[in-house]
Parts: C-alpha cells; structure tokens; sequence
C-alpha cells in the first residue's frame, strides 16, 4: 500500500471516530437530563415513535412484549456492514419474539436511510443524530460500533455483548438469552 493510501486511510478513521465521538457527546449539563429520559428504575425507555425503512412513523407499541436489540451501527462503518446481514439472519429466525432498533450514527438522516433500504433491514430506527438516540448510548456506554444491547420485554438489558452471542453461538443465542432470564 501506497504511502499516501495509508495516510488517507489513517485520516478517514481517525475522522470517523472523532465524528461519532462528537454525535455522541452532549455537555455535561445535557446528560443528566438525556439519561433520566433513557432510563426509569433501570429500565430502558424508547421513544414512543420510531421510523420504519421508508422514514415513516411507527408507534413503539408494535414492538411491546419482544426482546429488543438495539443495534448502534452505522453505513460508513465496515466491521457494521459485516455484521448487519449476520443479524438480519438471526432477527428473521426469531421474528417472533425479537425486534431490532436501529440507533445510527451515520452523517444525515438521508445516509441512514439509504443504509437501511440497501440492506433491506427488517427493523426500526430511532430517528438519526435525536436526542433519544444520544441518550441512550450514554445510558448504555456505547463507546464501539457495531454494538448490540438486549434488552427483555420489560426493558432490562439482558446482553451488552449481543454481537459477540451471535458470532459465538449463532442462532442459539437467543436461547442463551431467555436462560438468563430464568
């Protein structure tokens, strides 16, 4: 690899981490408040309206009674790109009694869009750069992407590991899931 090739890739990831520090970030006066909305006796809330693929408006309430994972990830991340077939698979095999949410830290409204229809995700979103999507990744301590938190039908997280269950135990992990549940 060319010097300059290597310079670039070291800018654009270097970019790319600062920006999704920066869409993250809230000043300390704005935190406090963002994770009270978040969270109530730890439990996680989500807003009560979330966009579907095509950018309309769907009532939480489709989603109640499901496990959840929230799906922090993003269009110009590669190792998200890898991953999203991965949990697409899995969502379709427990569709049932899963539901994913997408939390995007891409650049506009219109990447994550574009993002969620090239990979036909089957799931919701919050909408992109909202408040309620900053706040719960600093509810969460998402610091990486991807990343994947599941949450029980009632809210508790189950897993902050979510991605790491599906690579290691496929299909089953939801299984794994419900056990540490009982």
């Amino acid at each position: 690899m060319k010097n300059s090739s290597r310079i670039l890739l070291a800018f654009l990831l270097v970019g790319a981490f600062s920006y999704a520090f920066h869409l993250f970030s809230k000043p300390e006066s704005r935190i406090e408040e963002k994770l009270s909305e978040s969270t109530v006796n730890g439990k996680i809330i989500l807003p009560s309206n979330l966009l579907d693929v095509h950018g309309n408006v769907v009532s939480s309430e489709e989603i109640e009674g499901k496990y959840i994972g929230l799906y922090f990830s993003a269009s110009w991340c590669g190792p998200c790109r890898s991953f999203t077939p991965k949990l697409i698979k899995f969502k379709e095999e427990h569709n049932a009694n899963f539901e994913v949410i997408l939390i995007g830290s891409d650049g506009s409204a219109k990447a994550q869009a574009n993002y969620m229809k090239k990979y036909k995700m089957p799931w919701l979103a919050l909408k992109n750069q909202s408040d309620a999507a900053r706040g719960l990744s600093q509810a969460l301590d998402v610091e990486y992407i991807p990343y994947l938190v599941v949450l029980n039908p009632d809210g508790e997280v189950v897993s902050k590991n979510g991605k790491a269950d599906i690579a290691r135990l496929g299909l089953s992990a939801f299984s794994a899931w419900k056990e540490l549940e009982e």
